[in-house]
């Protein structure tokens, strides 16, 4: 039974999508077998392993949620593209960005991403999500779709700021539809510690919440080499793969299954 983990935070610009790339590529390397889900109509994670023209794509996510919302028949492959750092992705485009009242109105709408996770959880090791820049409908069916919540924060006033309305969103959504989600961790990502500022920051989060929240010992350094990755369609690990943001994602990943012995 796969685990599902959802890269979450509604603000934008802090390395989810990055995130949820090297992540995935991490654990693909490590021999396990790893869904990525598109779950912004951005389609930044799609763009980031290649796909530079999501829009152009046929079957998405968009796609596989309508079958469900018109309870129609779904193939375990629909729609699943296969990169070759060995990572399967569900892609996503702007048709994804009018399912956001389909959902509100449909019966079940905020567990339609859970059936199809559901399905496809016996398939893979990982599943993970990278979600939109907001806390709607859309995070909310893939907060209820997983296990954990992993939160990246960028090091700076901002996006620390904004992290107790996320946490109180995803303490609503284990309350009254999922109890068994747990946020895995708090990412700090962007942080350059030439500055006294990002210390700062960090250390404010560590104090703020680390009693509290598991907070990874492991940081991604702000990089340009981890920017220029997904522009190229690559994981950094392939892209650089001797400079400090792949030995970030690696030792990222290697403490995210040590968590799970």
């Amino acid at each position: 039974m796969g685990k599902v983990i959802s890269v979450v935070n509604q603000k934008g610009g802090v390395a989810k999508t990055t995130t949820t790339l090297n992540l995935g590529a991490g654990l693909a390397r490590k021999g396990k077998k790893v869904l990525l889900i598109d779950g912004d109509p951005q389609g930044n994670l799609t763009a980031s392993l290649g796909y530079v023209e999501p829009d152009a794509i046929e079957t998405t996510l968009a796609t596989i949620m309508m079958h469900i919302i018109n309870d129609e028949e779904i193939d375990e492959q629909e729609g699943i593209l296969h990169h070759e750092e060995q990572v399967d992705l569900l892609p996503a485009n702007i048709e994804l960005s009018g399912l956001e009242i389909t959902m509100s109105n449909a019966t079940r709408g905020k567990l339609i991403m859970k059936e199809y996770i559901d399905m496809m959880r016996l398939r893979y090791d990982y599943i993970l999500i990278d979600c939109m820049s907001s806390l709607g409908m859309m995070t909310i069916n893939a907060l209820v779709a997983s296990d954990t919540v992993l939160i990246p924060v960028q090091a700076a006033y901002l996006s620390v700021k904004g992290l107790q309305q996320l946490i109180r969103t995803i303490s609503m959504v284990k309350k009254r539809l999922n109890r068994k989600l747990m946020i895995q961790g708090i990412l700090l990502t962007m942080v350059d510690f030439r500055t006294n500022y990002a210390k700062d920051i960090a250390s404010r989060v560590r104090k703020s919440y680390g009693s509290k929240i598991d907070i990874f010992e492991n940081i991604i350094p702000l990089s340009v080499k981890i920017a220029e990755a997904s522009a190229e369609g690559k994981s950094i690990y392939k892209y650089c793969p001797n400079g400090k943001g792949s030995a970030a994602y690696e030792n990222l990943t290697r403490e995210v299954l040590e968590n799970e012995k």
